[in-house]
């Protein structure tokens, strides 16, 4: 996309001549670009992405290797991260986990040339909200950044709180009548999805496009084996159940 376009070109006129017309072209009633960092040692790929997304109103910075991402993530806040796994000085996946220990609620949209299910399934577990594979379909790259930005939008408190058990989203803590619970990345995803709609069935489809950020694939029962994890760390014999199969849908969570 061609970012060196006149203005004039665009049939409009320039700063000056809409200032002595008596106005200003201003940006005041439009909404705040969305921030987003691409780290990728690519760097024609990365300045070709950042043109495009540039083109769909957002602001964009670059960075090529590991070791200054985060500082740059302590310099600015941003709306979105866009990683690359292969990168100089530190690997990807150690960087995803740096970052999400520092912001963990950043969403984190891994683009990566490594094709294997099993290296998508590690960028997830590591902390990833999502993964493309190179080469990459434009289309689906804005898709993905809408999707992860409407995401992002909502409001959700850091605190939700269920009978005597309470999660901090941003401390990635969980505590059950003054008792720790540790949960894995993925254990914690699964107990956060839920505790936003407290009372309300929540189908094996639904938390494994959530939690796993993949298509639902009827054949595995992956769903279920974490599921009997979180139940079993949050539940404990003798403690009011706040854990609920509902038959031929799915889980609930929902206090005694």
């Amino acid at each position: 996309m061609n970012q060196n376009v006149a203005l004039s070109d665009l049939g409009c006129s320039s700063p000056e001549k809409q200032s002595q017309a008596g106005y200003v072209a201003a940006d005041i009633n439009r909404p705040p670009k969305k921030q987003i960092l691409i780290v990728d040692d690519d760097i024609p790929l990365a300045g070709f992405l950042s043109s495009e997304l540039q083109g769909l109103s957002h602001a964009v910075d670059l960075l090529h290797d590991g070791e200054a991402v985060i500082e740059g993530l302590q310099r600015r806040q941003y709306d979105l991260l866009i990683l690359d796994l292969n990168l100089p000085k530190v690997d990807g996946l150690n960087l995803l986990q740096l970052v999400r220990l520092s912001n963990p609620k950043l969403p984190v949209l891994v683009v990566t040339a490594r094709s294997r299910v099993e290296d998508r399934v590690s960028a997830l577990h590591s902390g990833a909200d999502d993964c493309l594979t190179k080469p990459l379909s434009l289309l689906e790259l804005a898709a993905r950044v809408s999707a992860l930005m409407r995401r992002n939008a909502g409001v959700i408190p850091n605190v939700s709180v269920i009978g005597d058990l309470a999660l901090y989203r941003d401390e990635r803590r969980v505590e059950r009548n003054g008792r720790r619970i540790n949960l894995t990345p993925r254990e914690f995803a699964i107990l956060e999805f839920m505790m936003r709609t407290p009372g309300r069935p929540i189908s094996r489809a639904t938390l494994f496009e959530e939690v796993w950020r993949m298509p639902c694939d009827p054949s595995t029962n992956i769903v279920d084996v974490y599921m009997k994890y979180v139940r079993d760390k949050v539940d404990l014999p003798g403690e009011p159940k706040l854990t609920h199969t509902i038959r031929g849908v799915g889980y609930e969570i929902r206090s005694a």
